[in-house]
């Protein structure tokens, strides 16, 4: 039989290595412009596609992005800065800034080369007029523990923002912008990813004000007094701002998970992708995710055995409990339990940016004997799962998957290997 762990791991390798921009950005390089090249970013992987970018490009170019702290890589040409993420800090706020003034008085005839993956709605931060970034940074907290997910997130923080939904391009307008993405959203929807700097904005600060009330989040109240206000909408599409703006994907969930699959079969695994924009409560997702390894196992059905299921997608984690743990880690602690020590099925769940939430992990590693050595251990899978402790729970097992940050991101992966 093969070895469950070193397959799962090198599932996720090839996921996370067909995401890197150095495999990709040289294939979507913009027409030299006849004045500068101004190259800007934000989000986890900022700084590789920098880098990237500068390798491939042959002509002169300024620029600044923002990413994650411990997510930089030494540039020439681009100055890289770092700021925090998932909360925003005041790092991200001087990065906004910055941005805002290196884009501002261009002309037709500049270019400006957008960098964009998932994070950069935390850390390219600029509170709208009359906003405090202590009050962003409150709201922004009580989302990410509300169980909304990342488009309703996206929604609010955009009518939050003075850089956000468009308000970028805004800025940049007259010159040209070709937006380079590495999607880390359900749908590739690139109105989403970072909150879409340089994308126009269908939703409204009615859609934003409902989405606090489906999570009841009233404060701060001075938040809740801005949407109600409603001034100053975000761009819509067919304003005129974006007329010189194109987009292009150089990396997405399904490109990971279509590598992942042939890694899959070269090792004698017939592969089966769920889906790349899978969402839900993480706990709900793995019941789903039981009940079809169950089919497998009894059936053979949607696949034959031996097979690898592959996901993507991003889960929520509603936090009722004092736990630790992301959403990966609860995602597999819920299916573990579910499963309940099935032979011959093992699953990993992790994020392709290395970082699961906002612990030190990638995600994590079940197998058939999970629950029996946590028993071993005197763990409640059960009550850990209900505290939000997975984190807390693989770690006491020795069964986290670290592998620190990989300088991208398309989302979370999933592979659940089930053999004869």
């Amino acid at each position: 039989m093969t070895n469950h762990r070193e397959l799962l791991d090198k599932l996720f390798q090839s996921a996370v290595a067909a995401a890197q921009p150095e495999h990709t950005i040289a294939n979507y390089l913009p027409e030299p412009p006849t004045g500068r090249t101004i190259v800007i970013g934000c989000g986890k992987a900022a700084a590789t596609m920098a880098k990237a970018f500068e390798d491939a490009w042959t002509h002169p170019l300024e620029g600044v992005v923002v990413t994650r702290y411990g997510h930089s890589v030494p540039t020439k040409m681009i100055k890289v800065l770092e700021a925090s993420h998932p909360v925003p800090d005041e790092a991200g706020l001087a990065a906004a800034r910055e941005i805002m003034d290196r884009v501002s008085g261009l002309s037709k005839d500049d270019l400006v080369v957008f960098l964009v993956s998932g994070g950069g709605s935390a850390l390219l931060t600029l509170p709208a007029e009359g906003l405090s970034l202590d009050e962003k940074k409150q709201l922004n907290t009580a989302l990410l523990q509300s169980g909304a997910n990342i488009t309703e997130m996206n929604c609010v923080r955009k009518h939050l923002s003075g850089i956000k939904g468009g308000r970028l391009a805004a800025q940049i307008n007259p010159a040209r912008c070709v937006t380079l993405a590495i999607s880390d959203i359900p749908g590739d929807d690139l109105s989403v990813i970072a909150s879409g700097p340089t994308e126009p904005d269908k939703t409204t600060f009615g859609d934003a004000l409902a989405i606090l009330s489906k999570y009841n989040i009233n404060e701060p109240a001075s938040v809740v007094e801005h949407l109600v206000r409603g001034l100053n909408e975000t761009p819509k599409p067919g304003d005129s701002i974006f007329e010189n703006i194109s987009t292009h994907l150089i990396s997405t969930p399904q490109m990971s998970l279509e590598a992942a699959a042939k890694t899959a079969k070269e090792h004698g695994y017939s592969p089966i992708i769920l889906g790349d924009a899978i969402e839900g409560e993480a706990r709900e997702v793995a019941r789903v995710h039981a009940g079809i390894t169950k089919q497998v196992l009894r059936h053979n059905q949607p696949i034959n055995r031996p097979c690898v299921i592959l996901s993507g997608g991003e889960t929520t984690v509603t936090v009722r409990g004092d736990g630790r743990g992301g959403r990966n880690a609860e995602f597999l602690l819920a299916l573990a339990i579910e499963l309940n020590g099935l032979n011959s099925v093992s699953a990993f769940a992790g994020d392709t940016d290395g970082v699961d939430g906002t612990e030190n992990n990638a995600g994590a590693i079940i197998d058939p004997s999970t629950l029996r050595r946590a028993t071993e251990l005197n763990l409640d899978s059960k009550a850990m799962l209900a505290n939000n402790d997975a984190y807390n729970f693989f770690d006491s097992l020795g069964d986290l998957v670290i592998t620190g940050p990989t300088l991208t991101n398309v989302n979370d992966f999933r592979a659940i290997i089930i053999d004869n």
